[in-house]
């Protein structure tokens, strides 16, 4: 399904979706933030936790909100934890997911543009907000290229 633009800058959003959010405690802040600046821009947000710093376990709000954009509940997704990596391999794990762990404004358009990544994973303790806010509207605005990509897209997923 090619999504539908609810603005003219964010073209994977889709007006009947809310962006599925989650973290760890070291993602905690910028989740804030993306959270307020989603909103503040009128698009909908679905945040999975965990919903302060305190020390926690990322696997119990990635897979919730792998399993919101999995069902089509929530579309696309934004997960942080400290470094990324530990939340993208758990939200990885499920088959609808293509987590891709982004720090730069230019991974973050590859990832959509070549592998139609729907969950941008953020690395919370590498980045500032600023960075953080760009790569989310870089990902947020970047449609997938479709044509020679869709094949490799379509045989990440394993085959039961």
């Amino acid at each position: 399904m090619i999504p539908t633009s609810i603005n003219a800058d964010m073209t994977i959003i889709q007006p009947d979706k809310k962006v599925a959010l989650c973290s760890d405690h070291a993602g905690y802040e910028l989740k804030a933030a993306i959270i307020a600046y989603l909103n503040n821009r009128g698009i909908g947000t679905d945040d999975f936790g965990t919903e302060s710093s305190e020390s926690c376990d990322y696997p119990d709000f990635a897979h919730p909100c792998a399993q919101a954009i999995e069902s089509g509940r929530d579309y696309p997704g934004i997960a942080m934890c400290g470094t990324g990596n530990g939340i993208a391999m758990t939200l990885n794990k499920h088959q609808g997911i293509r987590a891709a762990l982004c720090w730069t404004t230019e991974l973050a358009r590859l990832a959509r543009a070549h592998n139609d990544a729907n969950v941008l994973v953020l690395p919370a303790r590498f980045i500032d907000t600023e960075s953080a806010l760009a790569i989310v509207d870089t990902f947020l605005s970047t449609p997938f290229d479709g044509g020679r990509h869709i094949r490799r897209v379509e045989k990440i997923a394993v085959k039961q």
